[in-house]
């Protein structure tokens, strides 16, 4: 589908890094957004901490906290970095603490962690720039994950919504996408990541991790979650409102719910100890 791949990290004529407008919109509704997203698989957050020396972790755009409750539920010590005022209110109205700012212009001030993390967010920092600052902040074997779903429905959803998208938004350019995509395209896009962990020249060799699971959503649980996605936030209300409408029908046809097969990549290392 055409909108929620875009918080994917693939291949692109324009650089996500630097498309601030829709990377700073979905605290539009902050509490949606946190209501609607998912977690994250549990045996993700517990490999990172058990593989991180200490529990101190870094999280960059930490968005309302999902991934950050998780890990200060498994123990850690959590400071979150958000560009968006909106969602660092609301992540700190939850318990969490919260600088707003880019990663790239954020002040350490001195501050290192056992680990940086970036759940579904790495795509809005610069890849360069991101992997250099994250070895700064970094303990020595200091862990840098950054990790995020992929999003790809069954085509008896994706099809009408890339339809439904197509017509409600015509000039847009995620209208030249297919409405589902191989996870492949994913995959190459947490290459590139570990790529630029790699040029940072202070990190051992990247891994790359995966975890498959499924979710099953009703008909309201997906159109909840559908307008906290990158490609929706910014429409108009009608337009969106068709575009729930199909979905909406197509969901229906399947009698009223659907299972999500979702894939969590991470692309991650450990920073070398240079002492």
């Amino acid at each position: 589908m055409p909108t929620l791949p875009r918080e994917q990290p693939e291949p692109s004529p324009a650089q996500p890094h630097e498309a601030r407008r829709m990377a700073e919109s979905f605290g539009v509704d902050a509490q949606r957004y946190d209501q609607a997203r998912p977690g994250y698989p549990a045996a993700l957050v517990t490999r990172i901490v058990a593989e991180a020396p200490g529990p101190d972790v870094l999280d960059v755009g930490c968005g309302t906290g999902i991934a950050a409750r998780q890990f200060q539920a498994a123990g850690c010590t959590v400071l979150g970095v958000e560009p968006d005022a909106r969602m660092a209110d609301f992540a700190r109205a939850r318990g969490l603490q919260v600088e707003v700012g880019t990663f790239e212009t954020w002040q350490p001030t001195g501050r290192t962690f056992d680990a940086v993390i970036a759940a579904q967010s790495w795509h809005w920092v610069d890849p360069v720039a991101g992997a250099a600052k994250a070895a700064r902040v970094l303990r020595p074997e200091g862990r840098l994950a950054i990790f995020g779903h992929v999003y790809e429905p069954p085509a008896e959803v994706a099809e009408p919504f890339a339809a439904a998208y197509r017509r409600a938004v015509p000039d847009s350019p995620l209208n030249g996408q297919p409405a589902r995509r191989p996870l492949d395209l994913y995959q190459a896009g947490y290459a590139k990541f570990a790529d630029k962990i790699c040029e940072a020249g202070q990190f051992n060799d990247p891994e790359q991790w995966r975890y498959d699971w499924e979710q099953s959503y009703t008909r309201d649980q997906w159109l909840d979650l559908l307008p906290t996605t990158g490609g929706l936030t910014q429409l108009r209300p009608a337009q969106l409102a068709e575009i729930l409408d199909a979905v909406g029908g197509a969901i229906d046809s399947l009698g009223g719910r659907f299972t999500m097969n979702y894939t969590t990549l991470a692309a991650t290392a450990v920073r070398a100890d240079t002492s």
